[in-house]
């Protein structure tokens, strides 16, 4: 039986992550969680643990309104937390450390009718702050890879399923909401949660190390998603491309207009490189509606 610590209470990957666990695999992992805010967490014996599933961080950030406090903190938590944390894991002979970066190291999506595909040879150039703070880590993470303590980064795209927030939600009210929406042809790398449990316990039964790209096996349209959300909730919901002009109007748009547009209908994807095909997109995003209304 593996043993797996998570450094990081109430998170949405870690909170799943655990649940997915207990309900498929309970008799061949054990998993603890460790709540990151409270100092007393230096105290917690690492020792006899296989993996530490780092997911302790802040996200989200509105990047327009943030003070040099704010920002500070993000530094502190998304990297100087982490290294600290995996430091403590390699002195306690943790074989794997396991870090959940972002494709948000890549910047933002390309504007709307541009491409942006990521390879595992771009090199990340992070648009702020946040970005910023998680590709630091990941750089002092290296630092400490060796035989004996494998570091484990992960730069997912956007997570989706049961309970998620964040984009995933905005599209879904749209949804729900709307008789018709653009329809336009972007591309973007999306991931359910499901595949991203199943890759990380992959990625420990395995003993990974280095980075990863995990992605659903297909990419998904914001149009099409927001369709298949619409089909899911039992509406019929109607994609025209009279409305695309007007897309392309608010996507010119300065400030927050035409950043919300370009990152709604823009492109931003992974060329496949570690695709994972456990649950399919259609059902992935029927399984986030049907548990998310329940």
């Amino acid at each position: 039986m593996k043993k797996i610590l998570i450094t990081g209470a109430n998170s949405y990957i870690g909170t799943s992550f655990e649940k997915y666990i207990e309900e498929n695999y309970s008799d061949d992992y054990h998993i603890d969680t460790l709540d990151m805010i409270n100092p007393n967490w230096k105290e917690c014996d690492f020792s006899g643990y296989d993996s530490v599933f780092h997911v302790a961080g802040i996200a989200h950030a509105d990047v327009g309104h943030v003070s040099e406090e704010r920002k500070k903190l993000y530094y502190q938590v998304n990297c100087d937390l982490t290294y600290e944390t995996a430091i403590k894991a390699k002195k306690s002979k943790v074989k794997q450390f396991i870090y959940m970066s972002s494709i948000i190291v890549y910047g933002e999506s390309a504007p709307y009718g541009k491409k942006k595909l990521i390879t595992k040879d771009t090199k990340p150039e992070p648009a702020n702050f946040y970005g910023d703070s998680k590709l630091q880590a990941e750089i002092k993470l290296k630092t400490l890879d060796d035989d004996n303590f494998k570091i484990c980064i992960l730069r997912p795209p956007m997570i989706y399923g049961p309970g998620s927030k964040g984009n995933y939600q905005m599209l879904s009210k749209l949804a729900k909401k709307l008789p018709v929406f653009p329809d336009i042809k972007n591309e973007r790398s999306m991931l359910y949660i499901g595949n991203l449990c199943y890759f990380i316990k992959e990625c420990i039964n395995k003993e990974n190390s280095g980075i990863y790209f995990p992605q659903d096996e297909e990419y998904v349209s914001t149009s099409k998603m927001v369709q298949e959300i619409a089909k899911a909730n039992g509406k019929n919901i109607h994609l025209t491309k009279l409305l695309n002009p007007f897309v392309f109007i608010l996507s010119k748009f300065p400030g927050k207009i035409g950043g919300m547009c370009n990152k709604a209908f823009g492109n931003m994807s992974y060329d496949f490189l570690n695709p994972i095909n456990s649950v399919s997109i259609n059902k992935g995003i029927l399984e986030t509606e049907v548990e998310t209304n329940e």
